[in-house]
């Protein structure tokens, strides 16, 4: 019986020695918050890879990301080795063409950057932006992220040397805070740069644009999990200072408009542009989905013949893009993927004479070296990803975004929960991400024989048959 007291004594205190190094630890999002239980998870996710033989479902079945994708951002973020053993375990949908003679390791160069925007001519503005990264933060909003995700995102921008997309929540203290180059985005409620009625303010523009940090404004007109709908913000994530930097009201679900209602045509698109880049001198953009090609041709046809109108870059995002809260009938069945909608623009945009003039940033599920440089290859000029940096963050897919109770703290409004997420050692691994994905994305250059990856073309990719997750890709 004492010994069997004994031993009970024992195993009470070693649990609690193990709840207390959880709590105190920072590294661990899920150790943090869920002390001992959470262990299960990281034996089962380590131990996985030897019992998969045992089980019925694939590294490649789940969805939205499978395992292989996430596996491979989380290693990128935690800067461990992401080679293989014993081969492909991958069907692809695409390979690139490599050279018979790859570039040499001493004549390898690193992406160059490019200039956003004009100085002068009709459509200049002030500042144009020298964006030096091909792969960057796309639109994630406070509010619908935590302040410590956010302020993770904020450093890690700034240590990988990349920007960040504010999202239609407006600027926050948190975007600013790590330094990193911030984009404004301008949603269709303008929130952050809207009046009492809720029109677009001059004063809040120029008050926002006063900020160095903020390098561009990008004017969103849908994005792909909700084209044809607003923004959904659930009223337990609507605090005091969310509902501030916004101008709602506090504790109310926030839903944006389904299209911003001063915009209604193409002339009206091109004059809220110019309007907005002669009161910022900022490049300005649009974000869209592109559902008719026809629109895209119409479109690009007037910048052209009104260049004052014309945006300094697009967004394609493709209908798989992600979102916290959105109908499962837009999510799932409304707006062309990106390997559709990517080759339209670019075709579109060449046509026209605009390849100097007009930028292509390409999203929608782009978070793997392969499908970046696939899209870089399409003739995007730049590549932005939202989840592969909640990834990153150390999001585990539970699908609670929209509940305020995301288990890792990254969209979570728990105040218990947030406190598990540490920004300083997250901020690292959001850095870690971005510069093993610009490695990577380089390595498939210089085998394809090019010196950096913007001189990818449609040539150095094709198409073989239907790959993982459906992703088919359209090639020269």
């Amino acid at each position: 019986m004492f010994i069997a007291a004994v031993i009970l004594a024992l195993a009470v205190l070693a649990l609690a020695a193990v709840y207390i190094h959880d709590k105190r630890q920072t590294r661990h999002t899920v150790l943090r918050n869920f002390p001992v239980i959470g262990h299960f998870r990281y034996f089962a996710e380590t131990w996985g890879e030897y019992m998969r033989q045992y089980q019925y479902l694939p590294d490649w079945a789940e969805r939205p990301f499978n395992r292989m994708e996430r596996s491979w951002v989380y290693r990128s973020a935690k800067g461990v080795s992401n080679y293989i053993s014993f081969g492909s375990m991958a069907v692809p949908g695409f390979v690139f063409r490599n050279a018979a003679f790859p570039v040499l390791e001493e004549d390898k160069t690193g992406f160059p950057g490019k200039l956003i925007g004009i100085a002068a001519g009709p459509g200049a503005c002030a500042q144009p932006y020298p964006a030096s990264s091909f792969f960057n933060i796309s639109g994630m909003s406070y509010g619908a992220l935590s302040h410590a995700a956010v302020t993770a995102l904020s450093r890690g921008a700034k240590l990988a040397g990349i920007w960040m997309s504010t999202g239609e929540g407006g600027l926050s203290r948190y975007h600013l805070e790590g330094g990193a180059d911030i984009v404004m985005q301008i949603g269709t409620a303008k929130y952050g740069v809207r009046d009492a009625e809720g029109q677009l303010s001059e004063a809040r523009l120029r008050e926002i644009a006063a900020h160095p940090q903020v390098k561009m404004f990008e004017v969103k007109l849908a994005q792909g999990a909700k084209p044809g709908k607003g923004g959904i913000l659930p009223g337990n994530k609507v605090t005091p200072e969310i509902a501030a930097i916004r101008g709602i009201t506090v504790w109310q679900d926030s839903v944006s408009p389904n299209r911003h209602r001063d915009i209604g045509d193409i002339a009206g698109l091109g004059a809220f542009i110019a309007r907005v880049r002669g009161i910022t001198g900022r490049p300005v953009g649009v974000k869209f989905v592109v559902g008719d090609p026809g629109f895209v041709d119409e479109w690009f046809a007037d910048c052209a013949a009104h260049p004052e109108h014309c945006p300094d870059f697009v967004q394609v995002d493709g209908g798989e893009g992600g979102t916290g809260a959105a109908p499962e009938s837009l999510a799932d069945y409304v707006g062309l993927p990106i390997t559709q909608a990517l080759p339209y623009v670019a075709a579109l945009r060449d046509e026209h004479g605009l390849r100097e003039r007009v930028r292509i940033i390409a999203s929608g599920k782009l978070l793997t070296p392969d499908k970046v440089a696939w899209a870089l290859c399409m003739g995007a000029d730049f590549v932005s990803s939202a989840r592969g940096f909640m990834f990153a963050l150390g999001c585990i897919q539970a699908m609670k975004c929209g509940s305020g109770r995301c288990p890792t703290g990254v969209t979570a409004a728990v105040p218990r929960l947030i406190h598990g997420l540490d920004p300083a050692d997250k901020a690292v691994r959001v850095s870690r991400y971005a510069l093993r994905m610009r490695d990577e994305v380089e390595s498939i250059a210089h085998s394809c024989g090019l010196s950096d990856p913007s001189q990818f073309a449609p040539y150095h990719v094709t198409a073989v048959e239907n790959g993982v997750g459906g992703f088919r890709a359209q090639s020269s």
